[in-house]
């Protein structure tokens, strides 16, 4: 075993057995609870558990809808930051759980988490297809292209029992009104009959 200067092999120093292991819990007869490599360290090892090597054990809560009686379906704004100024979104919360989405905040006005709330309490308009028709009938109202699904996903899951999307769309085509889906969703497809009838897609 090489030896330092003063006579004392490189283990004694510790060069080769340090445990970077953190302790939570204080050790017998030491003042330190962990070892952490030293400032002067060429790199440093630590070990990360990222869930990967199990399956997941942990069973979510189940997807409750909340059926609302709206007064209004079509959302405006006056950013000009956004390339539409109409919106509709058919739910509120999204099954998708996408954790970076900007819409999760939004569940908060409703007194719901913006975490597994906002994933499992969704919240559906019943009467959207009559509001809209009510409101694109309007005495007054001016027609701009409407987007559908600015906030959450208008084909999450649920839709594809609901479908109110759908019903939403068939109001537009009655209407031949122009308007625009965001969706990561498949289940579009499902209704690829009335939007082509439409010239949307």
């Amino acid at each position: 075993m090489d030896k330092a200067g003063d006579g004392r092999s490189k283990a004694s120093l510790g060069h080769e057995e340090h445990n970077h292991a953190t302790r939570s819990a204080p050790i017998k007869g030491r003042g330190a609870v962990s070892n952490p490599q030293n400032r002067f360290a060429h790199y440093t090892v630590e070990e990360f558990y990222d869930g990967w090597s199990e399956e997941a054990d942990t069973v979510g809560p189940a997807t409750k809808l909340i059926r609302e009686t709206s007064r209004n379906i079509v959302s405006t704004n006056k950013s000009p930051d956004v390339p539409f100024d109409k919106s509709i979104n058919p739910y509120r919360g999204c099954e998708h759980g996408c954790i970076y989405c900007y819409a999760r905040p939004t569940h908060a006005y409703w007194d719901m988490s913006p975490g597994l709330d906002f994933e499992s309490k969704i919240i559906i308009k019943p009467n959207a297809p009559q509001l809209l028709r009510d409101t694109l009938t309007k005495p007054g109202y001016r027609p701009s292209v409407i987007c559908i699904g600015a906030n959450t996903d208008p084909y999450q899951p649920t839709e594809a029992k609901e479908q109110s999307t759908r019903r939403i769309v068939e109001v537009l085509q009655e209407f031949r009104y122009p308007f625009t889906i965001i969706t990561r969703s498949g289940l579009i497809r499902r209704d690829l009959d009335i939007l082509v009838g439409n010239g949307s897609a």
